[in-house]
């Protein structure tokens, strides 16, 4: 089979070439692009003739699959399956895998860097060293104590309680089925957001979910609470967020993902909202975790063909 991976996926070639040498041992052709290219007539270009594709998160619709009559499998090196034409793939018989569980403890570190971040003021207090103005240093809080109320407890919801649980934090959780997780109390979401000092999202993004928090849910947390987003964007209502943050309906916020990934539209309300760290969905983006997807996403490439 002619299998192409269509990007790097943050790797070297070597590196990818290296994780495939029991395939090309198979009698199999595996091409690697060295750079991300996201034009769909590039795309198009480097997809020809390919039975099995492997790429990351670029949108891959219907228009993309017209041009893949070959195309048998995609192995997809992502957690979420959104941007691909899932309907589209089922009509065609295309197996569709993603690579479950890779970025957990990056996702999970992330969401305690980000809760510090927000806490300690970290990139306020840069700027203030960086103009010598000692004297306007900005003093924070500690998570040590707090209450941590965690939505969502899949592979990422519980690594998160695991490090709340080191700072000596107490935890709270919902979860669409409750579960038995030492360390952590399972409670409704009307009282996770009304008691935590602290709300970390570890959902995935559904119909039960978008808009999950909206400007009811603000109006539960306490003013000195902060909310942390690194699951997905469309599970916090943007514009509520932005208002709940402008109105002190919250302490501050710290998000990873949006509604429309960057780059951003300097339209976005969260823009001109205070007390907000934002990134630019990096919460994935670990070397550790790359190594660990390129392995998963091989091998279910290996577990398909065989």
């Amino acid at each position: 089979m002619r299998i192409v991976f269509l990007e790097p996926l943050g790797l070297k070639v070597q590196q990818i070439e290296a994780a495939c040498e029991g395939l090309k041992k198979a009698g199999h052709e595996v091409v690697v692009y060295p750079d991300r290219n996201e034009n769909i007539d590039e795309l198009k270009r480097r997809a020809e003739g390919a039975e099995v594709i492997i790429e990351s998160n670029i949108p891959l619709r219907k228009d993309f699959l017209d041009a893949c009559p070959d195309l048998k499998m995609l192995s997809i090196a992502f957690t979420g399956l959104d941007h691909i034409d899932m309907e589209e793939c089922q009509r065609r018989g295309i197996v569709v895998k993603n690579a479950a569980g890779y970025s957990t403890e990056a996702v999970a570190e992330l969401a305690i860097a980000m809760m510090i971040d927000v806490y300690r003021k970290v990139l306020e207090n840069d700027a203030i060293t960086r103009q010598c103005n000692h004297k306007g240093l900005m003093p924070g809080r500690e998570i040590g104590g707090k209450t941590i109320g965690i939505i969502g407890m899949g592979n990422i919801g519980q690594r998160v309680a695991k490090l709340a649980n080191a700072f000596g934090c107490k935890v709270l959780a919902w979860n669409r089925t409750p579960r038995q997780v030492e360390g952590v109390t399972f409670v409704d979401k009307e009282t996770l957001l009304k008691e935590s000092d602290i709300v970390t999202l570890h959902v995935a993004l559904n119909a039960d979910t978008r808009d999950f928090i909206i400007e009811k849910d603000f109006a539960l947390m306490r003013p000195s609470s902060i909310l942390i987003n690194t699951a997905r964007g469309p599970v916090v209502n943007e514009i509520a967020l932005a208002n709940a943050l402008k109105e002190g309906k919250i302490a501050g916020a710290a998000t990873d993902v949006y509604g429309k990934e960057p780059p951003l539209d300097q339209e976005n309300p969260l823009f001109g909202a205070p007390n907000l760290v934002m990134l630019p969905h990096i919460g994935f983006a670990t070397e550790e975790a790359f190594v660990l997807r390129l392995g998963i996403v091989v091998r279910n490439v290996e577990e398909y063909l065989n």
